[in-house]
């Protein structure tokens, strides 16, 4: 199985951030606008969190705030775990798995450089498999 580091080699580094100081509105139309589900937040070029699909549903809408009122700073999920790019994809998904959380930052040397989020680590694994039954199938067939 692969690295972080093949992922973004794959996928990019592009990474969409937000302040924490704007409305929950405007991360939304963000997200709606690039297709995403993750925003990373960053405040003088440091990353002080993420903010999620998650975050949005479960504290704006079921707690009756206004998105158009509510900075992302009340809601975000602060202090995210994050990964370096040499973190195994199998660290990534145990990660994923036992901390309920669909997206890790990645960051190396202090820096934040990507985001890795468990459709890409679905990706690589598929890939991964179908290049063993490939490499099996032409050992087996000779």
């Amino acid at each position: 199985m692969g690295t972080v580091r093949n992922i973004l080699q794959s996928k990019g580094s592009a990474v969409y951030s937000i302040s924490p100081d704007h409305s929950v509105y405007d991360a939304l139309e963000l997200l709606e606008e690039k297709n995403l589900g993750c925003l990373v937040v960053v405040e003088n070029e440091k990353l002080i969190g993420v903010f999620t699909e998650r975050d949005y549903a479960r504290k704006v809408v079921l707690k009756g705030k206004s998105s158009k009122e509510t900075p992302v700073r009340e809601i975000m999920t602060g202090q995210p775990i994050v990964v370096t790019p040499t973190t195994s994809c199998e660290v990534c998904m145990q990660l994923m798995t036992e901390k309920f959380i669909r997206h890790l930052p990645v960051v190396e040397n202090g820096q934040l450089i990507g985001l890795v989020s468990i459709g890409d680590l679905v990706r690589m694994t598929i890939s991964d498999k179908d290049y063993l039954i490939d490499t099996l199938s032409h050992y087996i067939t000779g």
